[in-house]
């Protein structure tokens, strides 16, 4: 048996390590390919520009999208934020209403909460128990002046998985923009924009096993109304997104999407395996979220009697987060678990655990024990 190499990484809803293929595929841009991709009088530039062009290629493959139809950007947080700013300010005066959801990344909730300083009017969707939205009431809440509907294809915090679809087919048939934010989706489900007839969507590279720094904007072409541009400058990306793109970055998003999908098995095994063990060992445990609606590899447990914090601290050997990285400056509880209705306890007494391609069975093994001997000790029970 080999030997556990600890700790052991599972916040893969943090960030994912970066795919080994990734790093070969960035290396040369970081050394003797460095032109500006935007210089298009020499070599140098041009071999930049090719790398960039083929990344492009590789992101749009993945989803099913046109080449033209990728706007390189920061990564999820600048998506969104030109997603939801860009495409309400387009609309403006026309129209003025933006619909999302409770359970959103902070990033789109903090754009929407801007846009309402602005005189935006902005609906907020509850979600049920399960983390999913009551779809006749999104119906419902779709008016004339309604130019954009935002919601997250996997919760961050939870994994749940939204009828990204039926959501569709509602904003198709009421003359609305359907946009999601796939950073915790792209590379880990299957995801067509053109079959789902998404008009915008967000993805991020360090969240499937790319580098950090780099995302892209899916702006389908058939749209009539496109996101304004949030800063000026050279004029890059279609006018939308100025500022020199970083060839390295961009290749290692496209390689990571060029080999994205194929641990949907093994990621599906672990799960269940995981679940399996903790919840066959320990009573008052529960899986936060729909049960069957829902990304594996992505499992908020709450421990009866047991704080997340003190449960993160016993397990110095294991790498796990009580909730969003991107939330972790905001005191207060987690406004998703909020949302589903939890109590004040159940939610102080909640874990993520996130693994992925990377993960062993070992590790899982490893990760249950620990868990099951950290929960049994915090509630006196060795």
């Amino acid at each position: 048996m080999t030997e556990l190499k600890l700790p052991i990484y599972l916040d893969y809803q943090a960030t994912t390590p970066l795919d080994p293929r990734v790093l070969d595929t960035m290396m040369p841009y970081l050394t003797e390919k460095y032109g500006n991709p935007h210089s298009t009088n020499h070599s140098f530039g041009w071999e930049a520009q090719a790398g960039v062009e083929q990344a492009r290629k590789q992101v749009a493959d993945l989803i099913g999208a046109d080449v033209d139809e990728i706007i390189f950007t920061s990564g999820a947080t600048e998506s969104n934020n030109i997603a939801l700013k860009g495409l309400a300010y387009a609309a403006y005066p026309v129209k003025n209403h933006i619909i999302t959801v409770v359970t959103e990344h902070i990033c789109v909730l903090e754009s929407c909460h801007s846009l309402e300083k602005a005189g935006f009017e902005i609906t907020y969707l509850p979600v049920n128990t399960d983390g999913l939205i009551d779809l006749k009431e999104l119906t419902e809440a779709i008016t004339p002046k309604t130019s954009l509907v935002s919601v997250m294809a996997v919760n961050n915090e939870i994994g749940v998985l939204q009828n990204l679809s039926e959501i569709s087919k509602i904003c198709t048939e009421n003359n609305v923009i359907f946009h999601t934010d796939a950073a915790q989706a792209v590379g880990k489900i299957s995801l067509d924009v053109n079959d789902l007839n998404i008009g915008l969507l967000s993805i991020s590279g360090h969240k499937l096993y790319g580098p950090k720094g780099i995302g892209a904007l899916y702006i389908r072409n058939s749209l009539t109304l496109r996101p304004m541009a949030l800063f000026d400058g050279g004029g890059q990306e279609s006018g939308l997104r100025s500022g020199t793109l970083a060839p390295a970055l961009c290749a290692g998003l496209g390689e990571a999407c060029r080999i994205a999908g194929h641990d949907n098995d093994h990621i599906s095994k672990l799960s269940e395996k995981l679940k399996t063990s903790i919840m066959g060992e320990l009573d008052g445990v529960c899986l936060n979220g729909s049960n069957t609606q829902r990304y594996p590899g992505n499992m908020n447990f709450s421990f009866d009697g047991v704080k997340g914090n003190l449960l993160v601290k016993e397990l110095r050997n294991i790498a796990i987060s009580t909730g969003s990285a991107c939330s972790t400056e905001k005191l207060g509880p987690s406004h998703v678990l909020v949302a589903l209705g939890l109590s004040k306890k159940q939610i102080d007494s909640s874990i993520r655990i996130g693994f992925g391609r990377m993960t062993t069975i070992p590790e899982i093994d490893f990760a249950a024990q620990q868990i099951i001997y950290a929960v049994n000790k915090i509630r006196g029970h060795l």
